[in-house]
């Protein structure tokens, strides 16, 4: 596996574990009632950090355990990473056109800061998780 695949990977994993932290501890939170008087901006934020923290990491002990196998192929890289990373960000651009069309219906009727601000949460979201299944389907199926 190279060095962009298992990134793909490593930031899938952290995507769909940090979303689902997310959605757990509002839901938690909540207990119930309103989401909207749930205190979300610092959750968000924490949320956002710790995704990125665990991609990283994954990534890095993933590179270390790679490393140990086979040293060369660690952080080889040709132009099939490029397409298929070019593909993965059309894809994650797509998504966040959508959820930038969402929120700014969500401005236009009115609504909340909360559902505002976590109809854009879960379109960063659904973009980096389709553009992480994207690139995996890529590198396991090729481009074709």
């Amino acid at each position: 596996m190279v060095y962009q695949e298992r990134v793909a990977w490593a930031q899938l994993i952290a995507s769909v574990i940090t979303l689902a932290g997310y959605v757990v501890v509002v839901l938690v939170q909540a207990d119930g009632g309103d989401l909207a008087s749930v205190d979300w901006l610092p959750l968000m934020l924490w949320t956002i950090g710790a995704g990125i923290v665990l991609s990283i990491l994954i990534s890095v002990v993933w590179g270390i355990i790679a490393g140990m196998r086979d040293r060369e192929a660690t952080t080889a890289s040709d132009i099939r990473d490029r397409d298929i990373s070019r593909l993965g960000g059309r894809v994650e651009h797509a998504f966040l056109v959508i959820a930038g069309l969402g929120v700014i219906a969500l401005c236009g009727i009115g609504a909340g800061l909360f559902w505002i601000a976590n109809t854009m949460f879960l379109g960063f979201a659904v973009s980096a998780l389709i553009g992480g299944i994207a690139r995996v389907i890529a590198y396991r199926r090729g481009l074709v």
